[in-house]
């Protein structure tokens, strides 16, 4: 399974999204993609911020075969670890982008994102890049 990140989605929603992440996830079957509540919640406030809901509807519309991860227990005690661990090293990372890691670690799935240098510093997470690939 993979899990679209924020930037992914949005780039999606462009006249013209990245030809080669089109191409990528005509490859993935639609019950095989997937994003995070977390990743809707910063779409509707991308949306608000700059008033224009028809933003958030055209991301949702994008969505309407994906399945949506919630943050739940298995993500948030994830979520604990990865923040300790990152901390501990000195790294920090938003605390949204933790979240997203989290679910997609307790998911078992890859974060298809284009800040894999970002995401990279999460230990086991697997993250592509099919933005700039």
């Amino acid at each position: 399974m993979i899990v679209l990140d924020t930037d992914v989605i949005s780039n999606l929603m462009r006249p013209r999204p990245s030809p080669a992440l089109v191409a990528r996830l005509a490859e993935v079957p639609a019950h095989e993609q997937s994003t995070t509540a977390i990743t809707i919640g910063e779409l509707a406030y991308g949306a608000e911020r700059v008033a224009r809901a028809e933003l958030y509807q055209r991301a949702m519309r994008l969505l309407s075969d994906a399945h949506v991860l919630a943050f739940d227990q298995a993500a948030a005690e994830r979520y604990g670890h990865i923040r300790c661990e990152l901390e501990r090293n000195g790294e920090r990372l938003a605390d949204p982008d933790l979240r997203i890691a989290a679910t997609v670690l307790a998911h078992g799935a890859t974060l298809v994102t284009g800040d894999t240098r970002h995401f990279g510093r999460v230990p086991g997470l697997i993250v592509q890049d099919w933005l700039h690939a």
